[in-house]
Formats: structure tokens, C-alpha cells, sequence
């Protein structure tokens, strides 16, 4: 059975991502209202009903505002690491006690066919963690909402078919922004937010790895545009004779509409 995988919303105004293989459909983050997620979910003709799982990356309510929503009005398990479940208790409402799924970090566990690989990241909650996702010899992997990517990240997404990675701001645009100073300091420390800068150096390694195509992701409203993000990237990528569409894809999630749809 084919599988496919899109982003449903990616931005600092809400990230959820979905991975379907016709029989199982499981959320990553859930950031936006419950009705935005369902209205987006019939526009790729998914019925909600059919959603399998919720997968929770940290507590932050960007990534959980409709966690708790979906959960109690479709009956879905919530799989999350037991710091973000301290962090997020109180922001989603109860939620039945056969849906609460907590994973160790740094542990496999499966969902139906799917096997999920969770892995520490620098950000500012609990036990923030990036995602891949396996089925068969496909490999999808998430990894948003950090301030750095060190070896073992890279070794973790490693022969991935598909990365989102964050390329959240351009960091001259953000030094002169209007953000306050506390804001500045919070995304360019090891605990805030990629640059495209960062990204860029990142998809060389990725590459070497043997990614096949980045989804570039939580690009900032303030301090970023998609056109920016790719060139500045296409430029990095050009110094090490990389080629965007020979040597690895690269393509935009957008915080306002769905991605394009990635079939395997």
C-alpha cells in the first residue's frame, strides 16, 4: 500500500503534519483548532473518523491547541514523552485514559505498521524530540523547533525519503527586526530556532547521508520569506557543487495551505 505524507500547517501559528498508508493516518502535532484541522483533512479526503493516532514533538501551543479537541470527539490515542505530558496536562483538556500513550525518548514503538524512531532536540520545553517514521523501506522524518542539529540528529534521519526541516529565520532580518531583544536572544540561542543559514549547512551533511528531499518548514512570518529561505539555501548548496533537483529535492510547508502531497 502506498504511502503518503503532507503538511497540513507549518509556522509559528500552527504545525500539524499527516502520514497515511490507506489504512492508518497519524497526525504529527496537532497546532491548530480542532475545525481547521478537519476542514484540511476533508480537503485531501481524509475523513477524521479514520484517524489513527496523534504523535505530540513538545508542549509548546503551536504543536497541541487541537491535541486534546480530536482526541476527545474521535476517540484517538495521544502518543507523547513523559516531559511533554507534564507540559501540556493542562492546555488540552482531559483526555480518556486509554488515549493517554506515553513513549520513552530515544525508543522504537510502533503504531499498527509504522515504526516511530523519537530522538532528544535543543528547544525550549520539556523533552522536545524529532520523529522518523518507517514503514517497509520508506523514511520520513521531522525535525522542527531546534535551536542547533548536532551528528546524532543527522545520524538519526539518516536515508530518509522525505525531511521536514525547520528554516525558521533569516538571522539579519530577525537582528533588525521589531522582535524585543529577550525574543532575539530566545530564537538565536541552542534552544530556539534553525536559520536558513543553519539549514542550509545541515542539508549538506543530509545529503551525505543519503536524504532524498527536504521539506523546509516553520518558516517565520517576521523574519523569513519562502523565496529568502530557498535562495539563501540554493546558494550554501551551490559552494559544495550540490545540485536542487539532482542531488536532493527541496520544496516549502506553508504555514496558510497544505503542502504538496509526497507519495512513496
Amino acid at each position: 500500500m502506498a504511502i503518503f505524507f503532507c503538511s497540513l500547517a507549518s509556522g509559528s501559528s500552527g504545525n500539524c503534519h499527516l502520514i497515511n498508508d490507506g489504512e492508518s493516518s497519524i497526525l504529527i502535532d496537532v497546532g491548530l483548532s480542532g475545525i481547521r484541522i478537519e476542514n484540511k483533512l476533508k480537503k485531501i479526503d481524509i475523513d477524521p473518523r479514520s484517524l489513527t493516532a496523534i504523535l505530540v514533538s513538545h508542549e509548546h501551543n503551536d504543536h497541541i491547541c487541537g491535541v486534546g479537541v480530536l482526541s476527545r470527539r474521535y476517540n484517538i490515542p495521544v502518543y507523547a514523552n513523559k516531559g511533554t505530558w507534564e507540559g501540556m496536562d493542562t492546555k488540552i483538556g482531559e483526555i480518556r485514559e486509554n488515549n493517554i500513550r506515553c513513549f520513552n525518548s530515544e525508543e522504537d514503538f510502533n503504531i499498527r505498521d509504522f515504526n516511530i524512531s523519537s530522538y532528544d532536540i535543543s528547544h525550549d520545553a520539556n523533552e522536545p524530540v524529532g520523529f522518523s517514521i518507517k514503514k517497509d523501506n520508506v523514511k520520513i522524518s521531522i525535525v522542527t523547533d531546534l535551536g542547533y542539529i548536532d551528528e546524532s540528529i543527522i545520524r538519526q534521519v539518516g536515508d530518509s525519503d522525505l525531511v521536514v526541516l525547520e528554516s525558521n529565520h533569516d538571522e539579519e532580518m530577525l537582528k533588525v527586526g521589531r522582535y524585543p531583544y529577550y525574543l532575539k536572544r530566545r530564537i538565536l540561542s541552542d534552544v530556539g530556532h534553525l536559520s536558513n543559514e543553519a539549514a542550509g549547512d545541515a542539508i549538506i551533511d543530509l545529503v551525505n547521508k543519503n536524504v532524498r528531499s527536504i521539506l523546509l518548514a516553520h518558516l517565520s512570518k517576521e523574519n523569513n520569506f519562502p523565496e529568502l529561505a530557498v535562495a539563501t539555501i540554493k546558494n550554501i548548496l551551490d559552494d559544495e557543487k550540490i545540485i536542487i533537483g539532482e542531488d536532493i529535492g527541496l520544496d516549502l510547508a506553508h504555514r496558510d495551505r497544505i503542502s504538496n502531497i509526497y507519495r512513496f
